[in-house]
């Protein structure tokens, strides 16, 4: 019953945020779904990608990649994976092939590394080839500055446009005083690169001396979702913020995202820090979730293996098991439910080739959704 009273509540705070009219009661209209076991047998499954001949790739936040395949978890993993900096929230995280991987054979990552200067480590994404057995030929795209102890708040996603640009997002390192309000640090941005990490003119702050050019967006505190609505190239974006605040956002070039001095969360020793809510010059988010149901992996629905569903976000909750399934219209959310739920702590949320959700759940595996 606790849990009911909160989203309720959470949906007019939704409600309050947009000033729109009160979307429908999460968990009402819920359609009957199953989650079906692809394959168990996985600790912190961060990421996912699909492979042309079926196989599923899947990250482990220790620093390994496994190979799902016909719903068996091979015992051999992916050989050149790169020495992560294991600490906290910090790991080897997403994973994304190339639009053209059946021509280039391009894999990207994000992971925390202890490259380049100080200790500890930042987020890294780097380019490989794969043969389906091995990665070669790495190449870093990008590396954030400076490293730190720090274990909080790395990001990272990734994601591709249709013009063929990644974006990639880093969480503001725990450092919410300094980084996301400054764009010459790295640190609260989502940033986009080419293919090969070279900078577009098209940047935002593209030329601009001292500045990390690049930034896209600012203001971020550890955004560990993103998705990209193909049908007209809008970049969605959900982040965690402290106890409560947790935010979605359309993602503008060179907007600001306004964290910390925005905020609809507090401490989690229960005092406030955040100026305002509402402010002129920074953005506010499509909709927030206040408490918290830290959000964690997004995909946008498409085909019909979910009808009424097309177009619409799924988004993991780590905090209370579920999936969100957000009802998407135009640049708003017009509606949410909760599905799926007692699936676990949901990491990783992704549409394969053949229609159906995948969900990686921690200390369990890889879940098909199935309407029934």
């Amino acid at each position: 019953m606790y849990v009911k009273l909160m989203l309720l509540a959470l949906s007019f705070q939704i409600c309050a945020c947009q000033g729109r009219s009160q979307p429908a009661e999460i968990g009402m209209n819920n359609p009957s779904i199953e989650f079906e076991e692809v394959s168990g047998g996985l600790v912190n499954p961060w990421g996912m990608a699909f492979l042309p001949n079926g196989d599923i790739l899947v990250t482990e936040k220790k620093g390994e990649i496994r190979i799902i395949r016909d719903g068996t978890l091979l015992d051999k993993k992916v050989e050149g994976v790169p020495e992560v900096y294991l600490k906290g929230q910090g790991g080897l995280l997403d994973i994304e092939l190339h639009p053209d991987f059946n021509q280039n054979r391009w894999l990207y990552l994000s992971y925390s590394s202890k490259d380049g200067s100080g200790s500890g480590g930042n987020t890294n994404i780097a380019r490989f080839s794969f043969d389906g057995t091995i990665l070669s030929d790495k190449k870093v795209l990008y590396k954030a500055s400076p490293n730190t102890t720090s274990g909080n708040h790395f990001g990272s996603r990734l994601a591709f446009d249709s013009d063929g640009y990644l974006y990639f997002s880093v969480g503001d390192r725990g450092n919410r005083n300094d980084n996301p309000q400054d764009i010459t640090r790295d640190g609260g941005k989502i940033y986009r690169i080419a293919d090969d990490g070279n900078i577009p003119e098209s940047n935002p702050f593209y030329g601009q001396s001292k500045t990390k050019t690049a930034i896209y967006s600012y203001g971020h505190r550890n955004p560990q979702g993103l998705a990209i609505d193909h049908s007209n190239d809008r970049i969605w974006s959900h982040e965690h913020g402290p106890q409560g605040g947790d935010e979605v956002n359309i993602i503008k070039p060179g907007r600001n995202y306004g964290w910390p001095v925005l905020s609809y969360g507090i401490n989690y020793d229960g005092t406030s820090f955040a100026e305002d809510t509402v402010r002129t010059g920074m953005e506010q988010p499509v909709i927030y979730w206040v408490p918290s149901i830290a959000p964690c992996g997004m995909t946008f629905v498409a085909g019909n293996k979910y009808p009424g569903w097309e177009g619409d976000l799924i988004i993991g909750s780590l905090k209370f098991s579920y999936l969100v399934h957000a009802a998407v219209d135009g640049n708003k959310i017009s509606s949410q439910e909760k599905i799926a739920e007692g699936i676990g702590r949901v990491r990783s949320v992704e549409q394969g080739p053949d229609g159906f959700l995948y969900v990686g759940v921690e200390g369990k595996g890889i879940y098909r959704l199935v309407l029934k």
